[in-house]
């Protein structure tokens, strides 16, 4: 018998349970990123819709001095052909561009709330298409006001807010589905590669809509939002939502080792006393739970939180049931202001880079990226030093700790030139989505299948949308803040990001002395 070629052989090295999870895996990926893909264009078209022609303190002396009289009529009779786009010629541009933001966001954290209840109670598959094929129609619809000379306001308002309203069918549905195939085994490594999706998406977009940015921004808006539709297509033909619909078997199982989050774990069996040797061998937030918490347990162990199925009931949980989550209020609090500082970055960074570096629009667009790639190793790197240390919080508190100094190097090293910018921009993007990829992934994961749902797996979804949910509040006050004050200074911009980064790390440093204290008993107990 011939001996099989080695692509076969690599082929059938994998069972047929890890071909559908690695293809479900792939799936998600691509889905979510196509989400933030179609987010980016706004931030990449903002130099183009005020092209700062009227600033002539922005640009060099040398370049206007033959035209010195020319250009203080422009500044008095500025218009759309020769400063951007109207309404966003005029001196204010910031504060509209700010409100566009605003109104994304601010529609996107309200939807979040009812998305991941809704989500609940309908097929994962048709409720993802749905919102896909509504986020390419009204991401193409702001391109459209380019095409049919549209100069109102509130017409770009509007297709914002409606954008912002059906983006929330994303985010709760890909975790929840990703949650139903993969177990807790390493899901912080695993879900840092799988959250790169962000910033993938984020690059992709910035690509695209910088190729058409100088010459017509309106497909700056219309190709992404074709994509998305694209891809809702493919979720709605291809979107596998749990491993039983297709006879695969149940989700690896995670080892009996618990997954600290700061304010619980997950275990497989009780503990027990009964010796010397069983106290040593268990793990740190055991021993903290049985020695701090051991009437509370029992006491929350005696009832399904938010539903009535018991340990195999599969209602959905309530909005309440799920904020009594241990943990649920204080990571959401942090991601709300963690995701004020990635979402600035996101929405004003290619702006920034423009105005510092006096470069158009396109290159700054093409040099955004670099934050984005950051994002990718943070993302990563948070998970697995959370997977390595068992401790959640305490690698987000480290990277928050470091990110505010950082931000600060950012505001001083990118005035020195290119080169400078460019590293602190990758350093920069590690450390600013590194926690606010592990709380929206591997945190929510945790969370939402926290030992006291009794198995219930329908409540990932809210736990899901809770937290994201709180942290686009924070998205949505950080590029409108931003847009106010950005014109009294940049610098002033990066002081009220250390202060947001502050603040996260403010929310959760009560889960990180749980943390410690559990690790010292641990010790303690060791030396028994």
């Amino acid at each position: 018998m011939a001996q099989l070629p080695p692509g076969i052989r690599f082929i059938t090295s994998f069972s047929r349970d890890q071909w559908y999870r690695a293809f479900i895996f792939t799936l998600t990926f691509l889905l979510y990123a196509s989400f933030h893909l179609s987010r980016k264009p706004i931030s990449i078209v903002k130099g183009e819709l005020h092209k700062h022609c009227a600033a002539s303190h922005e640009v060099e002396l040398s370049s206007y001095k033959e035209f010195a009289a020319q250009i203080q009529s422009v500044r008095k009779l500025s218009n759309a052909s020769q400063c951007g786009w109207e309404p966003f010629d005029k001196n204010n541009y910031k504060q509209l561009l700010g409100a566009l933001d605003y109104s994304f966001l601010c529609a996107y954290a309200i939807g979040m709330y009812l998305s991941g209840i809704i989500g609940e109670r309908l097929p994962i598959r048709y409720y993802l298409t749905v919102g896909m094929l509504a986020s390419g129609l009204f991401t193409a619809m702001f391109g459209l006001g380019y095409f049919c000379n549209i100069h109102n306001l509130w017409f770009y308002i509007m297709a914002q807010i409606a954008n912002g309203l059906v983006q929330t069918t994303g985010w709760p549905s890909v975790v929840t589905c990703i949650g139903n195939w993969f177990g807790k085994g390493r899901r912080g490594l695993i879900m840092g590669i799988w959250n790169s999706h962000t910033s993938v998406g984020n690059i992709l977009g910035s690509l695209i809509a910088a190729y058409w940015v100088s010459t017509c921004w309106g497909l700056s808006f219309v190709m992404p939002g074709v994509i998305i539709a694209v891809m809702g297509i493919v979720c709605f033909l291809f979107l596998i939502e749990h491993p039983k619909d297709i006879s695969c078997s149940c989700t690896p199982s995670s080892s009996s080792k618990a997954f600290v989050n700061g304010a619980s774990r997950f275990r497989v069996q009780m503990p027990t006393l009964n010796t010397k040797e069983n106290i040593k061998s268990q793990d740190p937030e055991m021993l903290h739970l049985l020695i701090d918490s051991e009437n509370s347990m029992t006491s929350q162990n005696s009832s399904t939180v938010g539903t009535g199925e018991g340990r195999h009931g599969t209602s959905a949980i309530s909005f309440l049931g799920a904020l009594r989550i241990p943990g649920v209020i204080e990571f959401s609090l942090c991601l709300l202001f963690a995701k004020l500082v990635s979402y600035t970055f996101l929405f004003w960074l290619p702006l920034y880079i423009t105005n510092v570096e006096h470069l158009d629009a396109k290159r700054a667009g093409d040099l955004s990226t670099l934050f984005d790639v950051g994002g990718i190793f943070g993302g990563i790197l948070a998970g697995l030093i959370s997977d390595r240390l068992e401790k959640r919080a305490s690698t987000c508190g480290m990277m928050l700790l470091l990110a505010a100094p950082t931000l600060y190097m950012f505001s001083t090293v990118s005035k020195m030139g290119l080169e400078a910018t460019v590293v602190m921009l990758l350093i920069s993007g590690a450390l600013v989505n590194g926690p606010y990829a592990l709380i929206t992934t591997a945190v929510s994961a945790d969370l939402g299948t926290h030992k006291s749902l009794k198995g219930n797996a329908r409540a990932l979804s809210t736990v899901t949308a809770i937290i994201d949910g709180t942290g686009s509040v924070g998205a949505a006050l950080g590029p409108l803040l931003a847009g106010l004050i950005s014109p009294s200074g940049w610098n002033n911009v990066f002081y009220m990001l250390m202060v947001a980064d502050g603040c996260a790390l403010l929310f959760l440093l009560h889960l990180i002395q749980k943390e410690l204290r559990c690790n010292a008993d641990h010790t303690l107990f060791k030396e028994h």
